[in-house]
């Protein structure tokens, strides 16, 4: 099974300029609404890819959930990752520490309120 977060913005456009610059994603898709909303954005980061699109002006079938998800990825060098993050404003709300665990790590929020974490560790799979 591939998973594939999907996250709701206000202002969709303004968030994938900035996941972009803050974080390093690059652009996969971009699919307009007629109203010129985000229908489907595919950004992908590594191996991994999110989806997002715009809040529906009417709530929509899931309402305004805008600003509530929380997203883990897995980077290369987190000290590169963070300084970037930083330096595109990220409001970081944990900063880059070492776990007992082995990872490395830090937490900043995106202008919406969603959480990002990213780190070294990567979880174990089997098969």
């Amino acid at each position: 099974m591939d998973i594939y977060p999907v996250l709701q913005y206000r202002d969709a456009h303004a968030a994938i300029d900035w996941l972009e610059r803050a974080f390093g994603f690059e652009r996969n898709a971009l699919h307009d609404g007629p109203d010129g909303s985000v229908a489907h954005a595919e950004l992908r980061h590594g191996d991994g890819m999110v989806m997002l699109g715009s809040t529906p002006s009417d709530g929509g079938r899931f309402g305004d959930h805008s600003g509530q998800e929380w997203t883990y990825l897995v980077v290369e060098d987190p000290d590169a990752h963070f300084e970037r993050a930083r330096a595109a404003g990220a409001e970081i709300v944990k900063e880059l520490t070492d776990q007992d665990y082995g990872s490395r790590d830090y937490s900043a929020c995106d202008p919406e309120g969603n959480l990002w974490s990213f780190g070294s560790y990567r979880p174990a799979t089997s098969g």
